[in-house]
């Protein structure tokens, strides 16, 4: 199982500065570590995605919950710095 920080810096890796459903970084967060030989769910994923966003690491708009009903951004702060 991948470890938290790996899983963080993938998703980190994966959101942008314009709106994506929760469901699409998931998907590509879990495909990212895959290919790196990290065996990770997406419950785990999201998780640790809810985590980034408690910290305000990331933006989100909508039910964290409801990966097709919800999205996630950069801050647009750390957007800036990209």
């Amino acid at each position: 199982m991948a470890a938290d920080g790996n899983i963080d810096r993938a998703i980190m890796q994966m959101v942008m500065d314009r709106w994506q459903k929760t469901a699409m970084v998931l998907a590509k967060t879990e495909d990212a570590l895959r290919k790196a030989g990290e065996k990770v769910s997406w419950d785990d994923i999201a998780e640790r995605l809810e985590a980034l966003d408690a910290r305000g690491d990331v933006e989100s708009q909508g039910d964290l919950t409801l990966w097709r009903n919800s999205e996630v951004r950069l801050p647009q702060a750390k957007a800036e710095e990209r």
